[in-house]
């Protein structure tokens, strides 16, 4: 019901916004804040994404719990959307999605209100058909079976490759 809401209500706050900033402004220097919000938002998204990027690198390579940076990243994926969609409600969003201190504050609502049952680094149990042996311990299972050579018969235009040739 709440996106039913959102759908409605973010795209009329963004029409009454264009009308009196319009009204206020005017056409080219309205539309030129638009464009110039997209442009500095696509930058600092790029810096900021990279950066969250690194730190979700670091946490695996680490074994650390990824959450938190995986957070980060997808906040400052949202707010480069948001700061691409033409509007001013959704410029101020965008940008204060780009703010660590506020990101942090969403984050911790949003892990107050999702409960974690179990959560696990490391190799992967044996589980499954083709996990006989031990992780790590070099054994590949796998089936074969031996071809004739001479029953191979070569497709029109193709030469043997030196790998086959004696």
């Amino acid at each position: 019901m709440w996106l039913l809401f959102a759908f409605i209500a973010i795209p009329l706050i963004e029409i009454g916004l264009f009308i009196q900033v319009g009204g206020w402004l005017g056409l080219w220097p309205t539309l030129a804040i638009v464009v110039g919000t997209a442009i500095a938002g696509t930058a600092l998204v790029r810096s900021q994404g990279l950066a969250a990027l690194g730190q979700i690198q670091r946490s695996f390579e680490e074994m650390a719990d990824p959450t938190g940076p995986l957070a980060h990243g997808a906040m400052i994926l949202l707010s480069g959307v948001l700061l691409l969609t033409p509007g001013f409600f959704t410029d101020a969003v965008g940008f204060a999605l780009l703010v660590p201190a506020v990101r942090e504050r969403v984050f911790t609502y949003l892990r107050s209100r999702v409960k974690v049952t179990s959560f696990s680094t490391g190799p992967a149990q044996n589980s499954g058909p083709m996990s006989r042996g031990r992780p790590g311990d070099g054994v590949i299972d796998g089936e074969f079976y031996e071809v004739d050579p001479d029953e191979i018969e070569p497709r029109p235009g193709t030469r043997p490759s030196k790998w086959t040739q004696d």
